[in-house]
Parts: structure tokens; C-alpha cells; sequence
């Protein structure tokens, strides 16, 4: 009997061009670099009959609204190239992102609330090729001293076939290597025109995304976002920034990290306007420390975050 081993695994993904139509995407061109993954190959809810008989016993289910849901992570670096896109670009716009490229400078991933685009996702677990169509998704990233920057994934997209297919020879080069956040690679970090002494920054889009099987129509949207975050940073005096009064003004403040050293594989994140929820004490290694909820709000709308590779 054949075993089929864990790590033996490829992930394809390619952006659409009609919604819910295969893009095919093939190892050589569209391969990402997916790791830590989770596959619900047949997501979906479950209608009992509840049928009244003379015995007792269970009368199974029926499984409805069935589609696909992918978890994983890829490392936050950019392409090697400043004004070219970093490989894992394509999920960044199937989350309800828009790419905007300054050719030889930047590219740019912001919010858009309209004219969303979807994947044709790939997952070959060692032979056997999971196909999802029309995926769209959210994501949440993660910055931490003597860690590697992470985008984590979740997709959900239409259950598309399931075939014996061998693994494709994934071309992962655009892939690069990323810095570990520190002092020295992690230059600017400010929140509120403060630059604070950081120990973690964390970002969740909180896209709402929706699975709907309907008569005529079935597809993933994206109905909803609100980017929601938390930074810890070490507490100073109330005369260098006090949070607590800054929370119960209600204040708004720009947000700006820049992260890495060389152009090519230079990430920022920016916001214009984070709104400050209830701070926390805490402490690492005896040392006092706040825990800062943060809210991305809109200024004119869809403006409320960027990510931009340099």
C-alpha cells in the first residue's frame, strides 16, 4: 500500500480571469511558497432529516454549501527588485487588495471595496491535486524582535476537482529570503509620532468572507473588512506619550514601520489614521510594557492601511 507523505506538498495560485473559472496555474510560473498548512478539502454545514420511526438511531446527514478552506503562511520579504511585485502578490490582491506599481520603486497593497479579484489555488498533497476556484480570503501578519516576518493566509474557495495528479516541479526563486526583525533591520517604527521601543506588532484584516450557494449562483465574497491590530510596546513616562489619555480622546495617529535595509527587500506598513482601544499593563522580563489595541480607520476611504514593498 502507497503512502502519501506530509511534507511532500505544492501550492499553485493564479489570479482569474473570469470569476470561478480555472486560471490553471502551473509550478513553473505561479508556485508559492506555502508553509504551515491546513486544508479543509470538504468544508460546508450539514441537514439532519430528523425522520420520526419506530427505533432509534442516527439517519445520517446531508452535506451542503460544500466548498474549500487553505491556511498558511509565507514569509514577509520583497521580490528582490525594487517596482516588482513579491511572489506572493497574488494572494495579497485575492484578499480584497489593490496593487498599485511604481515601476523600479514600489508596489503598493491597499484596501479596495470594489472590483475584487479571486484565485485558482492548487494544492497538490503528494499526488493528489485539491483544486479551489474563485478564492478569495484574509490574513493577519505578525512583527517580532528575533523573529521572521509572516503573512498567514486563510482562503475559501469553490470545491473544484480532486485528482491523482503527479507533484509539478515548483519554481519557488521569486521567493526571498527575509531579515529577522531587530533593532538594525527594522529602522523606523513609530505609532502617533512616537517612536516607541517595540516588542510586537500585530495586524488582522478581519475581511468578512462569505461561502454562498445559491440558486443560479455560487461563489466567495468578500462582504465586509475591518483591520484591527495590537502593539506592545515598552511603557515610558506620561510626559513622553501617555496611551491612556490618548485612548480617551479618542485621538487618531499615522502608524509607520519600515522593515529591512536593502531596496528590493524593503516592506513598509503605513496607516494614516489608528485609533488607540483600552491600553494594558503587562511586562517582559520585568520590564513594564502596554498593550495597545489599534483600529484602521478610513480617512477618505480606502485609505486605511497600505503595505508597500520597496
Amino acid at each position: 500500500m502507497a503512502k502519501r507523505f506530509w511534507r511532500k506538498l505544492a501550492a499553485t495560485a493564479k489570479i482569474e480571469t473570469t470569476y470561478g473559472t480555472d486560471a490553471v496555474p502551473t509550478g513553473a510560473a505561479n508556485a508559492i511558497q506555502l508553509n504551515d498548512v491546513s486544508l479543509t478539502p470538504l468544508a460546508g454545514e450539514e441537514k439532519t432529516r430528523d425522520l420520526l420511526t419506530a427505533y432509534y438511531g442516527h439517519q445520517g446527514v446531508l452535506l451542503v454549501g460544500d466548498y474549500v478552506e487553505l491556511q498558511g503562511f509565507v514569509e514577509l520579504a520583497g521580490s528582490g527588485t525594487a517596482g516588482t511585485a513579491p511572489a506572493y502578490g497574488p494572494l495579497l490582491r485575492a484578499c480584497g487588495l489593490a496593487e498599485t506599481t511604481v515601476a523600479t520603486t514600489s508596489v503598493t497593497y491597499a484596501p479596495a471595496s470594489a472590483g475584487q479579484e479571486a484565485l485558482t489555488l492548487y494544492l497538490n498533497l503528494d499526488g493528489v491535486n485539491h483544486v479551489m476556484l474563485g478564492a478569495r480570503g484574509t490574513f493577519t501578519l505578525a512583527l517580532a524582535p528575533k523573529e521572521i516576518p509572516r503573512l498567514v493566509f486563510t482562503f475559501r474557495g469553490l470545491l473544484g476537482p480532486i485528482t491523482a495528479l503527479a507533484l509539478p516541479t515548483a519554481v519557488l526563486t521569486a521567493f526571498k529570503k527575509p531579515v529577522p526583525v531587530s533593532k538594525a533591520n527594522t529602522a523606523l517604527w513609530t505609532l502617533h509620532g512616537f517612536a516607541a521601543i517595540a516588542e510586537s506588532f500585530s495586524f488582522d484584516l478581519g475581511a468578512q468572507v462569505e461561502a454562498r450557494h445559491l440558486v443560479g449562483d455560487e461563489s466567495i465574497q468578500i462582504t465586509g473588512r475591518q483591520a484591527t491590530g495590537t502593539m506592545v510596546v515598552e511603557a515610558d513616562t506620561l510626559a513622553a506619550k501617555d496611551w491612556i489619555s490618548i485612548a480617551r480622546a479618542h485621538t487618531t495617529g499615522a502608524l509607520a514601520i519600515r522593515h529591512g535595509l536593502t531596496a528590493g527587500n524593503i516592506i513598509e506598513i503605513n496607516a494614516p489614521a489608528v485609533q488607540i482601544g483600552r491600553p494594558t499593563y503587562g511586562n517582559t522580563q520585568g520590564i513594564t510594557n502596554y498593550s495597545l489595541p489599534l483600529m484602521f480607520t478610513p480617512v477618505t476611504g480606502d485609505d486605511e492601511f497600505a503595505i508597500v514593498a520597496k
